[in-house]
């Protein structure tokens, strides 16, 4: 087994550094680290699972909307009055993305190249008033708006220190992963109940309660 010094030639002094200072000795470093990145791994697939869902939701109730209102299921086109310029240009750059090397422009290919972060931001107050209350509530029956929004951003925070390979060992994580199954069973119980069931980020959670886990300070 590679000792602090190793990771740290390897992966950097600074990267090192919070699970050095989380710890009492190196041996419980390295571990400490190895550990974030399997608890990071094991969130990613629930968090991936829970923002397709949501993606989903919110396009499949954005969709219905503009084909009702303007004839189209291109609803990011119907959208452009009520937006704000960031998320124009997150549009913008999705259809340049979904359409690159000649493809087909189709309302799929656009809103999987829409990450967590326009979801995010589309849940804002802002629109409150207008696309969620002309359709996307629909997405989260019985949900509050702002109970949502602060869900989901939550989520996309954690999301976002897991893709950067950042320290979330000192995260409540029992609580975010509770979060991530609530948004899906606010869409589908069913979605939630197989998320749930193949989530593994309990199990190691679970072995934080064990006399040989690393004590953090």
């Amino acid at each position: 087994m590679p000792d602090l010094s190793h990771l740290e030639s390897w992966f950097s002094h600074d990267r090192l550094t919070p699970y050095r200072t989380a710890v009492r000795d190196q041996r419980d470093a390295v571990a400490l680290y190895e550990w974030n990145a399997e608890v990071s791994a094991a969130f990613w697939r629930t968090l991936g699972h829970v923002e397709v869902l949501v993606r989903n939701a919110l396009h499949r109730e954005l969709a219905a909307w503009s084909q009702q209102q303007y004839g189209t299921d291109r609803w990011y086109v119907a959208v452009d009055p009520l937006v704000s310029d960031r998320t124009r240009r997150d549009i913008r750059e999705a259809i340049r993305r979904g359409t690159r090397t000649g493809r087909a422009e189709t309302p799929g290919r656009v809103v999987a190249e829409l990450n967590l972060g326009f979801w995010r931001f589309l849940l804002a107050r802002r629109y409150d008033g207008t696309l969620w209350r002309y359709c996307m509530y629909r997405a989260f029956p019985g949900k509050r708006r702002a109970d949502v929004e602060r869900a989901v951003s939550e989520l996309h925070l954690l999301r976002n220190r897991i893709g950067h390979h950042e320290p979330i060992h000192n995260r409540p994580l029992r609580d975010l992963l509770a979060l991530s199954l609530d948004v899906a069973g606010w869409i589908d119980r069913d979605a939630r109940d197989w998320i749930a069931a193949g989530d593994t980020t309990s199990s190691l959670l679970a072995q934080r309660s064990q006399p040989w886990w690393p004590r953090v300070r």
